[in-house]
Order: C-alpha cells, then sequence, then structure tokens
C-alpha cells in the first residue's frame, strides 16, 4: 500500500476540522437563538481553526533578528484586492492594545465574521494564487482546492450574528489549541442532540412567527407612517390648492384692475395725443400765418423803403437840378449886371458926346437921333430891370422852394430813421418771436418725443401683463396638474387603507391562529 503525502493528509484532516466547527457553529448558535459574544466556546473553536488553515504551508520570512511566521501579510492584502475591506484595515491599524501581527490577524477574522464578508474576502484572496504565492507554499491549504471548499462553507456563517469585543480583548497571547472534545459523540449525546435538534426546529418555529410578526409589525407600522404621510400631504395639498386658488383669484383681480387701469392710461393718451396734434397744428398754422404776415409786412416796408429811397433821389436830383439853375441864374445876373455896367458906362460916354453935342451946334441932329437911340436904350434898359427883377423874384422862390424842399428832406430823412428804427425794432420783435415760436416748436417736438418714449413704456408694459398672463395661466395649469395629482393620491391613499385593513384583517386570523 503506497504511503500517503503527509501535506496532502494535513489538508483534509484541516478541512474536516474545519467542516466540523462550521457546521457546529452553526447548529449552536441557531438552538442558541441570540447574538453570540466573544466566550462562545464553539466560535473561540471555529477561530482557532480557521487560524490554523491560514498557517498551513506559511513561507517564513526573515528578519535581522528573527524567523517570522505570520498571517497578517496575506490578509493585509485583501485591501488592494477588495476596497471594502480597507475600513476593517484600518479599524486594526487603530486598536490600541495590539502589539503582534498575529494579534492583528485574530482582530481582523472577528470583524469580517462581525461584518458577515469573510467568505468575500478569501475568495478574491485565494482568486490570486501569483500574489499568495509570495506568502505560502505551493502545498498550502490556501493554494489548494480545500481553500476553495472552505470558503464557500464560510458562506453559511452569515446567519450568524456575533458581537465580539475587539478593544478589550488579549489577542496577542491566546494561544490557538483546537478542543477535539467538542466534536466527539456518543449515544447520550445523540439523544440529546435529537432532543435539541427538536428543540431548535421548534425554536425556529418560534422564531419565525416573531419575525414575521414583527415584519407585519414594521409592515403596519410603515403603513401607519405612510398613511400619516399622505394624509399630511394631502392637508398640505388642500392648503397649497386654497392658497393657488386664492392667489389665482387676486392675480385675476389685478388682472382685470391692470386691464382697466391700461384701458384707462391708453384712453387718456390718445385724448392727450389728439389734444397736443390739434394744438401742434394750431400752433404750425398760427406760425404760418404769422410768418406769412411778416413776410408781408417786411416786402411792404421794403417797398416803402424802397420808395422813399426813390423819392429821396428825385428830390436829391431835383435839388441838383435847382442848385444847377441857380448857378445859371447867378452867371445870367453876373453877366447882366457886365452888361449894365456896360451900359452904364456907354451912357456916360452918350452923355459926353451929348455934352460935346450940346456944345456943338452943328452935332445938334446927332444928338436928337442920340437921344431917340437913348429912349430905346432906356426902354431896353426897364425891360432888362423887369427881367431881372423877374428873375430875383424867381430867384427868391427858387431858394424858398429850396428852403422847403431842404426841410422835406429834413423831415424825410428823420421819417426815414425813424422807419428804419420801427422797422429793426419791428423785425427784432418779429425774429424773437420767431425764435420764441422755433422753442416752442422744439418744446412740442421733445413733448412729442416723450409722448412717443411713453407709448413705448406703456407698449412694453402691456407686453409685460402679458407674459404675466401667460405664466399665471401656465401657474394653473400647473396648479390643474397638481389637483390632478393629489386626485391620484388620494386614490392611492384609499388603496393603501384597503391594503391596510386587509392586512391587519390577516394579522388578527394570524394571530387567532397562533393563540
Amino acid at each position: 500500500m503506497a504511503a500517503k503525502d503527509p501535506t496532502a493528509v494535513e489538508r483534509a484532516n484541516l478541512l474536516n476540522m474545519a467542516k466540523l466547527s462550521i457546521k457546529g457553529l452553526i447548529e449552536s448558535a441557531l438552538s442558541f437563538g441570540r447574538t453570540l459574544d466573544s466566550d462562545y466556546p464553539p466560535l473561540q473553536q471555529f477561530f482557532v481553526v480557521m487560524e490554523h488553515c491560514l498557517k498551513h504551508g506559511l513561507k517564513v520570512r526573515k528578519s535581522f533578528l528573527s524567523y517570522n511566521k505570520t498571517i497578517w501579510g496575506p490578509l493585509e492584502l485583501v485591501e488592494k484586492l477588495y476596497p471594502e475591506a480597507e475600513e476593517i484595515g484600518a479599524s486594526v491599524r487603530d486598536l490600541p492594545g495590539l502589539k503582534t501581527p498575529l494579534g492583528r490577524a485574530r482582530a481582523w477574522l472577528r470583524l469580517a465574521l462581525m461584518q458577515k464578508k469573510m467568505a468575500d474576502y478569501l475568495r478574491c484572496l485565494i482568486i490570486q494564487r501569483d500574489l499568495l504565492s509570495e506568502f505560502y507554499e505551493y502545498h498550502a491549504l490556501m493554494m489548494e482546492e480545500e481553500g476553495a471548499v472552505i470558503v464557500g462553507l464560510l458562506v453559511g456563517l452569515n446567519v450568524i450574528d456575533a458581537n465580539l469585543c475587539v478593544k478589550g480583548e488579549d489577542l496577542d497571547s491566546q494561544v490557538g489549541v483546537i478542543d477535539f472534545s467538542m466534536y466527539l459523540k456518543n449515544e447520550e449525546d445523540i439523544g440529546n442532540k435529537e432532543r435539541n435538534v427538536q428543540i431548535a426546529a421548534i425554536l425556529d418555529q418560534k422564531n419565525y412567527v416573531e419575525e414575521l410578526n414583527r415584519q407585519l409589525n414594521s409592515t403596519v407600522s410603515s403603513l401607519h407612517s405612510r398613511v400619516d404621510s399622505l394624509e399630511k400631504s394631502n392637508t398640505k395639498l388642500i392648503e397649497e390648492l386654497a392658497i393657488a386658488k386664492n392667489n389665482i383669484i387676486k392675480l385675476q383681480e389685478e388682472n382685470h384692475q391692470l386691464r382697466s387701469e391700461n384701458k384707462l392710461i391708453l384712453m387718456k393718451t390718445q385724448q392727450h395725443l389728439e389734444v397736443t396734434k390739434v394744438d401742434v397744428e394750431t400752433e404750425l398754422q398760427t406760425y404760418k400765418h404769422s410768418r406769412q404776415g411778416l413776410d408781408e409786412m417786411y416786402n411792404e416796408a421794403r417797398r416803402q423803403l424802397r420808395d422813399e429811397s426813390q423819392l429821396r433821389q428825385d428830390v436829391e436830383n431835383e435839388l441838383a437840378v435847382q442848385v444847377s439853375m441857380k448857378h445859371e441864374i447867378e452867371l445870367a445876373m453876373k453877366l447882366l449886371e457886365k452888361d449894365i455896367h456896360e451900359k452904364q458906362d456907354t451912357l456916360i460916354s452918350l452923355r459926353q458926346q451929348l455934352e460935346e453935342v450940346k456944345a456943338n451946334i452943328e452935332m445938334y441932329q446927332k444928338l436928337q437921333g442920340s437921344e431917340d437911340g437913348l429912349k430905346e436904350k432906356n426902354e431896353i434898359i426897364a425891360r432888362l430891370e423887369e427881367k431881372t427883377n423877374k428873375i430875383t423874384v424867381a430867384m427868391r422862390q427858387l431858394e424858398q422852394r429850396l428852403q422847403q424842399t431842404e426841410k422835406a428832406q429834413m423831415e424825410a430823412e428823420d421819417e426815414d430813421e425813424k422807419y428804419l428804427q420801427e422797422c429793426l425794432s419791428k423785425s427784432d420783435s418779429l425774429q424773437k418771436q420767431i425764435s420764441q415760436k422755433e422753442k416752442q416748436l422744439v418744446q412740442l417736438e421733445t413733448d412729442l418725443k416723450i409722448e412717443k418714449e411713453w407709448r413705448q413704456t406703456l407698449q412694453e408694459d402691456l407686453q409685460k401683463e402679458k407674459d404675466a398672463l401667460s405664466h399665471l395661466r401656465n401657474e394653473t395649469q400647473q396648479i390643474i396638474s397638481l389637483k390632478k395629482e393629489f386626485l391620484n393620491l388620494q386614490d392611492e391613499n384609499q388603496q393603501l387603507k384597503k391594503i391596510y385593513h386587509e392586512q391587519e384583517q390577516a394579522l388578527q386570523e394570524l394571530g387567532n391562529k397562533l393563540s
């Protein structure tokens, strides 16, 4: 008969011990019916067996002082493979009483059991055999199929609730020894086991009923809370609906008021625009008439000025003619005076000659002839004197007319100056009136611009009001949809109440059956 491999025998023994330990722990925990603590013997033996399984085939790590053989290295590797295990590793490192890696590994196993994730953590570890090869020999339990079997058995420990105090326990100095007496059986133990199995079945039924009752109580309480919350939400929705209705009524009233105010403002603005338009048209017409009248007055003044200037020119021309005639008359007077002086000289000479004729009898006849000539000349002189008198009278008349024309010229000049001053004052007043009218026109244009801007602002306000109306319509639609949702919630509430009554009836029937 061929000898078996001792390492395979060790692996089989450890697998069998793990099976017995896990099975005994689950059975005893279910029969115990409470949360397990650190003093529970089957739980202590389970940790000892798991420690032996993890130590099997572990490589020896050399250090400067001694040889180190611990399971904390592979367990610490779980953090890198399974991110949720970082919390366990951090909490193990933060424990104050742990000084050795073995104590940290024992604390890690206890925390993993309390989390009910020991199987998940170890499964991630045995999958990565290339990483485990750094810590275990090739024939180790964790490197072979027995490790996967043990990990599969550890899934059953998830039904156990454990509450282990790791902080005050001395995990560094504990000695892990397997107690085989717990797994050796006799007839009394078999009878006790059957009795315990029956008790466990009864306790299981009791726990099941209690659990069912607890779940029903929790569902009832949740339904109560949900009904209360639905009633509260129902009341809130009713209040919100009433508030929304009041807001809608207020907004509708405000909308009507705004519409009426808008209509009044539009009517006022239209009336004001019509009045301003009529005023502007009348102002423009009056301005045109006044401008036309001013133009006519200006043209008339220019025509009168032209006539006066022409009259003045005529008077000046006549004055120049009169002056030239005066000069001619003066020349004629001088010529007449010269002629008179010459004739007087001739008379004197004739008188001398007459005296000579008188002295000379012979010349008597000549004297008579000269006297006749003298008479004629005297007549001529008388005529000339008459002409001179007439010329002097004409000169006096011309001088009077010249004085009158000079007075008239002076008066005309004064009148022209007065008229020019009046025209200048009238033109200044007309220019002032024109500037005032232009200012009024500019003011009217600014008023028209202001009216246009005010009208644009009113149109913008109307657009805003339309937007607000559309927003209110959207809110009313939302309120209608909320009302529909509220009715749906009321229907759901009634359905939940029906379900609640049915479940209460079922609970009463179940309580009657249990009693």
